[in-house]
């Protein structure tokens, strides 16, 4: 959006602004009826790019032509959610409408979907671009695509990072050290962060975990923490709770960090595309932005992970290590076991089960969650100059047993406005459908993919007490008739596709001792 000085729209072409209740995802989309003058006079076709003016503001949009009147009238201007938020402005307003120039960067554009390399400006004018929404849909496409096809060298993904943090606010806690852990994604519950935020907070390191939704997963971090405490927190409030508690638990909307970064993800998700110069320069921009000065990166490897053998989970770790070099970010990868889901619970209910089940130190709690968490802990840990390397985990492990970790975790879900949770009795789906093995054995396969997708299709992470209960692990010895996992959902409709998803593929493979997949995996 441009706020710069324009003339007052009620000098413009006579229209008021209408509110269209439509949700386009990152996109601001006008709609003008078919009939309005100004559609003959300017000669707008649908899907072209124009500038709406109103209230001293103006924003680009995506033209949709309409013929039904209940829609928008002759003599008005309708924008869709995302763009009628940004105008700040009530509905009836004058409001103006012209054709927008396309946006500068064009030319460099086109020379990346023709297989050039980019340089720095280059990259500096898409990201501002992309940023300020002057892009339409199919030309964020574009770029992702071309960036995906021609795969970015290691400079051009730093040059597409450091623009990435330009475009936003970029804190700076006004501390040596800032810590912060991130995972790649694709590993089903790993809900890890939502422990090792309160084990680091409660050593005294800062740690300002700000976190996305799920969009292809069964919950996202703050999918998770929502379910213990609110998570769109004022930006004021966000830091003061970190100054206060050393953590928090939030999720990053509401911070304006790498805005360019969340425009990209709403294409990027769409046509599947996780490249790894997208996937470097996407994460550390967050990082830095956010004010990182310390982070641990953690890379699961397995069969149906995002990244699937040691040869390219160490290609993405130098390409992480290069970009994170040159912007002046202290990286350490941690290479882990991504075979099969971490803790119980897939969903957010489930998985703020597993995480409260670990903090309260509980006989039931996940044990591969509650090692996981402790290593990474750990690693972070040891950014501090008063720890020697390969004590972190003890340390990690002493917060965590003294219930320190428990009473950090309950001070921050009290400063960001708790809900009631009773993680022995956490208010789950109460349609409920068990997949059983069809014949004895052992577990030689979990697939990450298929178990997500269950538990997506009955209803999470939007119901939160929807998902998976997983009652396996690979290796197990399993009878005929066994539970494998227990689907959770609300609704009929859900609880029936994620049973029919069962049905083409139950996700949890049977089979003999020496068919359990094995993994190397780097401390």
């Amino acid at each position: 959006m441009d706020n710069s000085p324009i003339p007052p729209a009620s000098s413009g072409n006579g229209l008021t602004l209408k509110r269209v209740a439509i949700d386009t995802w990152r996109e601001n989309v006008a709609y003008l009826h078919r009939d309005c003058e100004v559609v003959r006079a300017e000669g707008f076709q649908a899907l072209a790019k124009v500038e709406v003016r109103a209230n001293g503001k103006r924003i680009l949009a995506t033209l949709n032509v309409v013929d039904d009147p209940c829609i928008v009238g002759v003599h008005e201007i309708g924008v869709s959610e995302d763009a009628f938020a940004l105008l700040e402005v009530a509905e009836g307003h004058p409001a103006a409408v012209t054709q927008a120039e396309p946006p500068a960067s064009i030319p460099a554009l086109f020379r990346k979907i023709n297989g050039e390399r980019l340089g720095r400006g280059d990259f500096q004018a898409i990201v501002a671009d992309i940023a300020q929404r002057r892009y339409s849909k199919i030309e964020l496409s574009a770029f992702v695509v071309a960036c995906n096809r021609s795969e970015l060298d290691r400079e051009e993904v730093s040059f597409l990072t450091e623009a990435m943090v330009a475009t936003g606010r970029r804190l700076d806690w006004r501390e040596p050290l800032v810590v912060d852990k991130h995972c790649i994604g694709g590993i089903p519950g790993n809900r890890t962060s939502m422990l090792v935020v309160p084990i680091v907070a409660a050593y005294g390191l800062v740690f300002p975990k700000t976190s996305s939704r799920a969009i292809t997963s069964p919950a996202g971090t703050a999918d998770t923490m929502e379910v213990l405490a609110d998570v769109e927190l004022p930006f004021d409030r966000l830091t003061d709770i970190v100054r206060e508690h050393r953590g928090c638990l939030a999720w990053g909307g509401t911070a304006d960090l790498s805005p360019a970064d969340d425009v990209l993800i709403s294409v990027e998700r769409p046509l599947a595309l996780d490249s790894p110069g997208q996937m470097v320069a996407s994460i550390l921009s967050k990082k830095i932005a956010a004010g990182a000065t310390h982070l641990v990166l953690d890379i699961p490897i397995g069969p149906t992970a995002k990244v699937r053998s040691m040869p390219e989970a160490q290609r993405l770790r130098r390409l992480f290590e290069y970009v994170a070099q040159r912007l002046h970010l202290s990286l350490d990868v941690v290479i882990t076991d991504g075979r099969q889901p971490v803790g119980r619970g897939i969903g957010p209910a489930l998985e703020a089960r597993d995480v409260m089940q670990v903090l309260e130190n509980h006989p039931d709690a996940p044990d591969d969650l509650r090692q996981k968490s402790l290593r990474l802990a750990g690693r972070l840990i040891e950014c501090s100059p008063d720890v020697r390397g390969g004590q972190g985990y003890a340390i990690a492990r002493d917060i965590l047993e003294s219930g320190r970790a428990l009473s950090r975790m309950r001070d921050i879900v009290q400063a960001q406005g708790a809900h009631a949770f009773d993680p022995q009795r956490p208010p789950l789906g109460e349609l409920t459908h068990e997949v059983r093995a069809q014949a004895a054995g052992v577990v030689v396969g979990i697939d990450n993919l298929q178990i997500a997708q269950v538990a997506r299709l009955a209803g999470a992470p939007k119901v939160k007490g929807a998902g998976v209960d997983l009652m396996c692990r690979l290796g197990d010895q399993v009878e005929a008739g066994q539970t494998l996992y227990r689907i959770h959902a609300s609704y009929r409709s859900d609880m029936a596709f994620a049973c029919q998803a069962v049905e083409r593929h139950p996700g949890v493979a049977i089979g003999l001792p020496g068919q359990v997949p094995q993994v190397f995996v780097e401390s």
